[in-house]
């Protein structure tokens, strides 16, 4: 029979196993493990082929500690459009002045955590101290960066040219990644935009965006994306493909713990995006459902190895 091909292979773990040998045990396996292994699979043909890579970053990911996987994909050429949240934004805003996140726990007392004036992120603490120095440091760009309508990007990239370069910001306005952020207002960073702007100037067009991002979508001969949870970053992406003549994303790979049951597009599959066109019937795609702070470092390893092996 046709379905009975490939049998389940056991998976043997060895001491010193390398990143990329987990994988390839992994890759005989199923459920998360497998996914897991066919992501990198795709992952590394992605970053081999002519492709424009887009990186969708969504969920708490710089408090959590993913930030210098970004930023170093970023430095290495293997992301060339990001989309995130503002939230992220300002986390790497925030490491950028120097200041820390802390390890906690989920099982605090926030109302005492209140008194001390420090704010959870799940087990993440973060004392309210750094976003004087954040909100400090971001006012005094936006009384240097009095441009006449920029774009939400042109914005960021302004920022960017100003803070450490060692941060997601920094390396991409360096390497000349233009980052999205099209809820950007839904942040920190828009809400000191807005109080800049009960006394000075700060021109900025929101759909300014949709004309820089499009021509990027036209001009890729491939495309690829890697989406890290869903929200706005996931759709900013994927809706480009409704409105260009290419027929879906050839690549897509989505690390998420959301399901697709309640119809919310950050669980949503990637095989249901094909119906829309956003992603091309024979593209190769796959979503692994997992904890992408465990899923994302294992994926990049993984190829990483791979990329320097070959």
């Amino acid at each position: 029979m046709s379905e009975l091909r490939q049998p389940i292979k056991q998976m043997n773990v060895k001491a010193r196993m390398t990143v990329g040998e987990l994988i390839e045990e992994m890759g005989g396996a199923a459920f998360g493990a497998g996914r897991l292994a066919e992501a990198v699979d795709i992952y590394e043909v992605m970053l081999r082929d002519d492709t424009t890579k887009f990186f969708g970053l969504a969920g708490a990911m710089v408090p959590a500690g993913m930030r210098q996987i970004v930023k170093d994909l970023i430095e290495d050429g293997y992301i060339d459009v990001l989309v995130t949240t503002g939230a992220n934004l300002v986390h790497d805003l925030i490491e950028a002045l120097g200041v820390r996140h802390y390890r906690g726990t989920n099982v605090a007392d926030d109302i005492e955590l209140r008194r001390q004036q420090i704010s959870r992120i799940f087990d993440v603490f973060l004392p309210e101290g750094h976003f004087t120095a954040f909100e400090k440091k971001l006012l005094d760009i936006f009384a240097e960066v009095d441009k006449k309508d920029m774009s939400i990007r042109e914005l960021l990239t302004e920022i960017g040219r100003r803070v450490d370069a060692d941060s997601i910001m920094g390396a991409a306005a360096r390497k000349d990644v233009p980052i999205f952020c099209p809820a950007i207002a839904d942040s920190a960073i828009g809400l000191q935009a807005w109080l800049h702007t009960q006394t000075k100037k700060l021109n900025v067009d929101t759909f300014k965006d949709m004309h820089e991002f499009m021509d990027i979508c036209y001009k890729a001969k491939k495309t690829g994306a890697l989406f890290i949870g869903g929200g706005v970053p996931k759709n900013f992406i994927l809706q480009s493909m409704i409105v260009t003549p290419k027929g879906g994303f050839d690549y897509a790979i989505q690390l998420t713990t959301d399901r697709p049951e309640t119809g919310g597009l950050s669980g949503a599959t990637l095989d249901e995006a094909r119906s829309w066109g956003k992603v091309g019937a024979g593209a190769r795609a796959v979503t692994v459902y997992a904890d992408a702070t465990i899923t994302l470092p294992i994926l990049v390893a993984a190829v990483r190895e791979r990329l320097g092996r070959k």
